[in-house]
C-alpha cells in the first residue's frame, strides 16, 4: 500500500487523509503487506520525510499484532 503525505501543502493536491481509519480498514481486511511512503508536500524533504515516516509508524505500527 502506498501512503501519501503533504507536509507544507501539496503542489497538485492537499488532502487530509485519516490514516487511523485507513489502518482500521487494512486490519479488518487482514492486510499484512508493506506501507510505502510517497511524499508530495512543499516542505523540505529533509524535515518532511522523517515526519511522514513517524506519522506512518505511529499509525500503522500500533495496529500490528
Amino acid at each position: 500500500m502506498q501512503a501519501k503525505t503533504y507536509f507544507g501543502g501539496g503542489t497538485w493536491y492537499t488532502l487530509e487523509i485519516d490514516y487511523d481509519e485507513v489502518a482500521q480498514i487494512l486490519q479488518a481486511a487482514n492486510y499484512g503487506g508493506y506501507v510505502s511512503l510517497e511524499f508530495e508536500g512543499k516542505e523540505d524533504f529533509q524535515t518532511a520525510v522523517p515526519k511522514s515516516l513517524q506519522l506512518l509508524r505511529d499509525t500503522f505500527g500500533k495496529r500490528q499484532s
